[in-house]
């Protein structure tokens, strides 16, 4: 059965790419504008990951991934930053909040896919 990547960003042409780069790979893509729309669309779904950027409107990445971490039913789920932001502080905020591991854009589709293959094994 496909596992189920819900990617959240809050700009169309990413979301679009890492969408298609993920159902090329034959996953199953959800897809939220932010951190909000990412909250709801996890309620009531079986996700097997999360893909968000950091910088959103409404809920940024960081509480984002907090809320998420704060959820019993999602607490396990591997959550992936997908950013512009490289900076070392920026990580660890990141990873304090429960993210997973990070991937800085502009990514190239082989290496979206070999970090999902690695934490979806």
């Amino acid at each position: 059965m496909a596992k189920t990547i819900l990617t959240v960003d809050d700009s169309a042409s990413v979301r679009q790419m890492v969408s298609f780069t993920l159902k090329g790979a034959g996953y199953t893509v959800i897809e939220a504008v932010d951190g909000e729309d990412g909250l709801t669309k996890l309620n009531g779904a079986t996700v097997d990951m999360v893909i968000t950027d950091l910088n959103m409107p409404k809920l940024d990445g960081i509480g984002f991934i907090k809320k998420i971490r704060a959820n019993t039913k999602c607490k396990f789920i591997p959550v992936i930053m997908l950013t512009t932001e490289s900076q070392a502080e920026k990580k660890q905020a990141g990873k304090a909040a429960g993210a997973t591991g990070w991937i800085v854009k502009p990514f190239k589709p082989e290496q979206l896919l070999d970090v999902v293959k690695k934490v979806l094994r």
